[in-house]
């Protein structure tokens, strides 16, 4: 029964509804594809058997590896939005799982850079692997046109959710 109030609830918008019934039938995918992100996200977090934030932390020292670009502690405080005590205790954990290693800065003694380690890049790319293929998966079978169609919708209600803050 409280199951049906979680999915009443993440279906339910705080504005009134479109006025057409294909603009509430986008709505509701819409609300629907969000719920079923959460529940990726949720699964993700649960597979990785890490915390939220160091999660997010491997995550990003992934990507920037990817972008062969060298990240430090300092700047995962700002991709972050903690404090300097928060990260290096998330760094202290990700050292202590082999999953992150710490390299010195090749001119400042005092400096290091992070790196994730070759077994954290796997489990993170293995983690996402299943969720990213079946979004490109269901891509491919879209023609053309809708796809470009979708993608200009979706630019535009993401731009006016941006524009918010």
């Amino acid at each position: 029964m409280p199951q049906n109030i979680i999915l009443n609830e993440s279906e339910h918008l705080y504005a009134p509804e479109p006025a057409s019934e294909a603009g509430r039938a986008l709505s509701a995918a819409l609300l629907r594809m969000r719920r079923a992100e959460q529940r990726q996200e949720a699964s993700a977090l649960g597979l990785s058997g890490l915390s939220d934030l160091d999660l997010r932390a491997l995550r990003y020292l992934v990507q920037a590896t990817r972008d062969e670009r060298n990240l430090g502690p300092k700047d995962l405080i700002g991709m972050l939005g903690t404090s300097s005590a928060n990260v290096t205790n998330v760094v202290d954990r990700l050292v202590k799982r082999h999953l992150v290693a710490r390299v010195e800065h090749p001119s400042d003694r005092r400096a290091h850079y992070l790196r994730p380690t070759a077994t954290a890049i796997s489990n993170v790319e293995a983690i996402f692997m299943r969720h990213h293929a079946a979004l490109v998966s269901e891509i491919e079978e879209i023609d053309d046109a809708d796809a470009g169609t979708a993608a200009r919708v979706l630019e535009r209600l993401t731009r006016a959710l941006d524009e918010l803050d």
